[in-house]
């Protein structure tokens, strides 16, 4: 078996790090595995470990042989290693013209380049051992039928009985399906929220809906509204099933990395997913099914309630299949989130609600067939009206002098009506209305499940062919027009450094550049610090009496194994933290921190968290405006910026896009963001080195030890130092488990103070060869495993560096407090003023949106193919009622939507939002409220284009008239965009991920659209008639069908005209004027004694108002109450940002 490990040491202190690759060495040699590992930053005593070493230079073999003879080699080839340089710092070293040291003698013969390298390896004995064990191994294994065979049953032993021996899976799919489910129940119960959310948003849908349609009666009246109930009950499921979209984009690279471990086929997770859904959907599906159904008092017997919870609950299951199909069939989160979008809007239009399928045209009709929701409103409509015999609500004529006239003369006006019969039944309306037959509801279920057996299956397949393929390979990428090979100097000889790395050993300069000198003496200093924080069983001491003191020109390392402490302590004096209780002082020069604490000082996180989309330089220079002060003029900023890229050797990279870089020069790039603010008083670096090679380590830490030597005063949290790197550093707080001192004070040349205080305290000498950082880290007994009888902590309590340590604290706090306080340079919280802020903000997501083509082009093309839909879908509605009212649908279905354009929108959002929650906020560089007004004004501009290129393929496709279009443009095309960016960001400001504020969107949706009188007619609205003036979608909806259609006549086509017969000696005029007079309506045939063909309706308006309540007249109130909700909802962007996302009050308490 071989073991491949690439850098997984990166993050563990020295300790941690040698127990594991003991723990690989044991396993190798007891199992017999190869083993093979890249490591960074690897000790004497881990590089002991080893049994081979392969050292590669730019891509060839410089050597490969045995560890403990390479460095050896090395020194004989003419290099000689730095002092106390471990040999893994060595062979790195030799290959990088920056860091090697040839020795005296040698500088005419030594090998330079990496081909040359490569050449004296190849001729080398060693070379010539290498190539002959390689054919002794061959002619032992290669082509030996015996090895063969016993290789192949060794791999075969070790898949299990049921498991295919021809693959690289040791388990059965059955037993992965197994693993993987118990997986994602742990998933779900980890992530308990998002359930809870979705069960919540049901009930309150199923709550809200049914007393909207609260107890429908019987009656013809009820007849629209039961399909109104129905279909919603339906769509509603449908769509929520889209939140899942974002939760299945953040889970795919997991699922990468298990597939290429071969721990189970991508499909697996897919099916999982599923299976564990199922009954999590019966549930909530279930408490939904119950509520609606009894509230609404739809039939009450028990098969139909079974039956229409049976097809609810399969629909939803069904498209929550066809999304994650959309989801995994993707390789981006826009053009998921695009296509489903469009599948929202194809799936309603089409179901039969919107539009009746026999009004469809012709040409676009067999769309019908391919949407599955279209099979269960038919189930759920027809096991409805099966048994309903409904009294009609409408006959005419009747009223004012109609009493006394006969059935015979009378007709009721409800689809599927019987001359001189009162009631109307359900299974001729539905019929005749939608061309739907309950002989067809077993059918029909069946069709449903093969649609979910089809998109479960094509899940599968997507799943696992577009996973594998879903990232693509690392690459760097740089500005339009820049490219890295014309950025970088050709090297004039081969010690000229290629690469971004100027640092040389030994020097601790710059090639390049000089830092630039500090003024400051300020001295920071803490005294007891102790931080606590509410755990499920009580509460648990983080930091315990902690004191110490940084001073300008000082390079202070704060070390301690895995979990001791060490960033949450820099969090803590950084004044990062958020939870729990700080206790203790923090001075600067003994006086009360300036209120501009965080801003006269940097934090370098150990997550490199940028903006993907900015270049390097951009990111450095908006640092730089933002964080100094607003006077600097622009040039002088860019000068310094340049000075920054160069300091920190990124000026070949000055153009590359952050979100492409490799780690080294990410970490170079949050080193630069911090550099380029100017901090005045302390730098923070949490890890700087982790990650990074032995040479990039170097590099990074000459840097910072030629700030410190300019009289910057930093704290830096280090990992793994080797022992040349550890003598970088002045000062070492060394804590252990519980956040407990062990050691605060210099370390001495060649560590020498700091190896006395272990010595005379108990400690075993270290070696020469030892590495000090390893020694002291194993002494104290840091490690998963190591343990010490010595308490360390109470020695260094007791110990005399520990009262010089208070005494050197409080000499600080006298002579500073003899100099004035250290003077708060902003009066404000931030440096630039607000106005500035957002600018640059603004300017600098204008940019990021330029660079994510793949978003903006997602929302045209919703825009562009939904405005195509819709209005094919309804082309050329004529000016009949069932046109008018395809009029209305085809208005009604362009408000749906901004459902997916939202949720797009609101992934965007809270990314950027959560890059200033991490870097940006902590680091006081804008205000929260210039980052919300930024992405209000860049998300408006975009929106605005997209609905316009809607209006401009929906307009006139569906047959409004040319001269309403511009009151329309303005209503849809430029305030409607307004509406839906304000409102999703709104709800986006409180949810605390993607996931959450889709669901949340969607919920608020459902209930703000219900009552904009289209779905539940305004005059059966009932108690909920306050909600109908109150939903912004009343307005929108009135604003732009009253404009558009209001004020034409009504040309009943002839299937809707409804035939009466007069009585005997009245022709149709005379017949039918009263009550035309008052009801409205006209007749067709005036003069005809009998067979009279009425029309109930002569103009839109009459249409409009005596069915949905709109108003021709209403227009310009409605485009002033929308912009009201416009402004009400950028108000509450602000205010529930303000509420969930901005901390509130100051958890230090101080004790003296």
């Amino acid at each position: 078996m071989i073991g491949a490990w690439d850098n997984s040491t990166r993050g563990l202190d020295a300790s941690t790090a040698l127990e594991f690759v003991q723990a690989l060495r044991l396993g190798t040699d007891i199992a017999r595995l190869t083993t093979i590992v890249s490591i960074y930053q690897a000790g004497e005593q881990l590089y002991d470990l080893f049994d081979k070493v392969c050292v590669i230079a730019e891509g060839r073999m410089a050597y490969f042989g045995p560890a403990n003879a390479a460095r050896q080699y090395f020194i004989d080839m003419g290099y000689e290693p730095h002092n106390r340089q471990t040999t893994a710092d060595f062979l790195l070293a030799v290959t990088d013209p920056n860091g090697r040291k040839i020795r005296s003698g040698f500088e005419g013969t030594v090998p330079r380049t990496a081909e040359q390298m490569a050449a004296h390896f190849h001729a080398s004995q060693l070379g010539n051992l290498n190539r002959q064990a390689i054919e002794e191994y061959r002619s032992l294994h290669v082509g030996n039928p015996d090895r063969k065979a016993s290789y192949r049953q060794s791999a075969l032993m070790e898949h299990s009985r049921h498991a295919p021996k021809s693959n690289s899976y040791t388990i059965s799919i059955p037993m992965q399906i197994r693993a993987v489910m118990v997986r994602r129940v742990q998933i779900i119960r980890g992530d308990i929220t998002a359930q809870v959310v979705q069960l919540l948003a049901q009930i309150f849908q199923g709550i809200i809906m049914g007393t909207v349609f609260l107890k429908l009666p019987d009656a013809t009246s009820g007849y629209f509204s039961r399909g109104g109930i129905l279909f919603f009950a339906l769509f509603f499921g449908a769509i929520s099933a889209m939140a899942e979209i974002p939760a299945l984009f953040a889970q795919r690279p997991i699922v990468l990395r298990h597939h290429k471990a071969a721990m189970y086929y991508p499909f697996i997770e897919a099916l999982a997913h599923t299976v564990v859904d199922i009954p999590i959907t019966f549930t909530i599906q279930a408490v939904f099914c119950v509520i609606l159904y009894f509230l609404v008092g739809l039939q009450r017997t028990a098969s139909q309630f079974f039956i229409f919870f049976l097809v609810v609950f399969t629909m939803t299951t069904v498209m929550k299949a066809f999304f994650r199909l959309i989801a995994a069939s993707f390789k981006d989160e826009s053009g998921a989130t695009s296509m489903a979008g469009i599948s929202v809007l194809l799936v309603s239009l089409y179901t039969g609600y919107t539009i009746p399928r026999p009004s469809i045209p012709g040409g676009l009709r067999w769309i019908t067939y391919l949407n599955p929701l279209r099979y269960g409103f038919e189930s759920v409509l027809t096991n409805e009206f099966h048994t309903l015999n409904g009294t009609c609500s409408t006959i005419v004529p009747q009223g004012p002098g109609y009493e006394n006239v006969s059935l015979a003369n009378q007709v009721c006006t409800t689809v599927g009506s019987i001359p001189g019969m009162t009631t109307v039944d359900g299974n001729r309306f539905v019929n005749l209305s939608y061309g739907y037959s309950y002989s067809n509801l077993w059918r029909n279920y069946g069709i449903i499940i093969v649609f979910g057996v089809g998109f479960i299956t094509l899940l599968l397949i997507a799943a696992e062919y577009n996973t594998s393929s879903a990232f693509d390979h690392a690459v760097t990428l740089f500005k339009k027009g820049r490219r890295w090979s014309e950025l970088v100097d050709t090297p004039a000889d081969e010690e000229k450094p290629s690469q971004a790395t100027n640092a040389t050993r030994g020097t601790g300069t710059s090639a390049k550049v000089s830092v630039e000198k500090s003024a400051t003496n300020d001295v920071f200093t803490w005294q007891h610090i102790q931080y606590t924080v509410h755990v499920s069983d009580g509460e648990r001491r983080l930091l315990d009496d902690v004191s110490g003191y940084v001073a300008p020109g000082k390079l202070t390392a704060l070390m301690g194994e895995s979990g001791a402490g060490k960033t949450t302590l820099l969090n803590v004096l950084a004044q990062r933290v958020n939870v729990g209780v700080v206790s203790g002082d923090r001075f600067v020069n003994g006086h009360p921190l300036p209120a501009d604490f965080q801003a006269q000082t940097g934090y370098c996180q150990q997550t490199d968290t940028h903006l993907p989309q900015t270049t390097v330089r951009e990111a450095l220079l908006f640092s730089a405006r933002l964080r100094q002060p607003e006077s600097v003029p622009s040039v002088e900023l860019e000068a310094y910026v340049d000075k920054c890229l160069v300091m920190c050797g990124l000026e070949n990279y000055a153009d590359a896009i952050v979100g492409t870089l490799g780690v080294e020069h990410r970490k170079r790039t949050t080193i630069g963001v911090e550099l380029a603010a100017k901090p005045k008083l302390l730098l923070f670096l949490d890890e700087p080195t982790s990650g990074l090679d032995s040479q990039s380590s170097w590099a990074i830490m000459t840097f910072l030890r030629e700030l410190a030597d300019n009289g910057q005063a930093i704290l830096c949290t280090i990992h793994q130092p080797s022992a040349e790197l550890f003598q970088v550093f002045d000062r070492l707080l060394l804590l252990r488990k519980g956040g407990q001192t062990v050691y605060f004070g210099d370390i001495g040349d060649q560590s020498s103070i700091l190896l006395d205080y272990f010595e005379r305290n108990g400690a075993s000498p270290c070696n020469a060869d030892a590495n000090p950082a390893e020694y002291m880290l194993d002494t104290i007994g840091a490690g998963a495993t190591a343990t010490t009888s010595t308490d360390w902590h109470s020695i260094w309590m007791k110990s005399q560096e520990a009262v010089e340590l208070q005494e050197q604290i409080e000499r600080i706090h006298s002579d500073g407090r003899a100099r004035p306080t250290v003077v708060t340079e902003r009066h404000s919280e931030f440096a630039t003023s607000w106005i500035h802020q957002a600018v640059t903000l603004t300017k600098r997501n204008f940019q990021a949106y330029w660079r994510n083509p793949t978003y903006l082009i997602a929302k045209m093309l919703l825009n562009i193919v939904g405005g195509l839909l819709v209005g094919f879908t309804f082309f050329r509605s004529p000016n009949t009622v069932q046109g008018t009212q395809n009029k209305l649908f085809a208005i009604f279905m362009a408000t749906i939507l901004c459902v997916p354009l939202s949720q797009q929108l609101q992934s965007v959002y809270i990314n950027i939002r959560s890059i200033y929650e991490v870097r940006e906020r902590p680091s006081r560089m804008y205000n929260w409220t210039a980052l919300v007004t930024s992405q209000i004004l860049v998300e408006i501009p975009w929106n605005i284009f997209c609905s316009s290129l809607f209006f401009v393929c929906w307009y006139w496709t569906v047959g409004y008239s040319t001269d309403r279009a511009g009151y329309t443009y303005l209503l849809y095309g430029i305030t409607f965009p307004l509406y839906y960016t304000t409102i999703a960001q709104a709800i986006a400001s409180m949810a605390p991920s993607a996931v959450i504020a889709s669901l949340l969107f969607s919920t608020l949706f459902s209930f703000v659209v219900i009552f904009n009188g289209v779905l539940q007619p305004f005059r059966v609205l009932g108690w909920w008639r306050w909600m109908y003036r109150v939903s912004p979608f009343t307005y929108l909806i009135e604003g732009l069908l009253g404009q558009a259609i209001g004020g034409q006549l009504v040309n009943c086509a002839s299937g809707e005209l409804v035939t009466v017969n007069p009585p005997s000696g009245l022709n149709c005029s005379r017949y039918m004027d009263p009550f035309i007079s008052f009801a409205g309506g006209y007749i067709t045939n005036p003069d005809a004694t009998a067979g009279c063909l009425y029309c109930p309706y002569r103009t839109t308006d009459e249409f409009m108002f005596n069915n949905f309540n709109i108003e021709y007249s209403h227009h310009w109130r409605n485009l002033g109450i929308v912009l009201g909700v416009v402004a009400f909802n950028v108000f509450a962007i602000f205010a529930l940002t303000y509420l969930f996302r901005v901390p509130k009050g100051n958890l230090f308490k101080r004790r003296r």
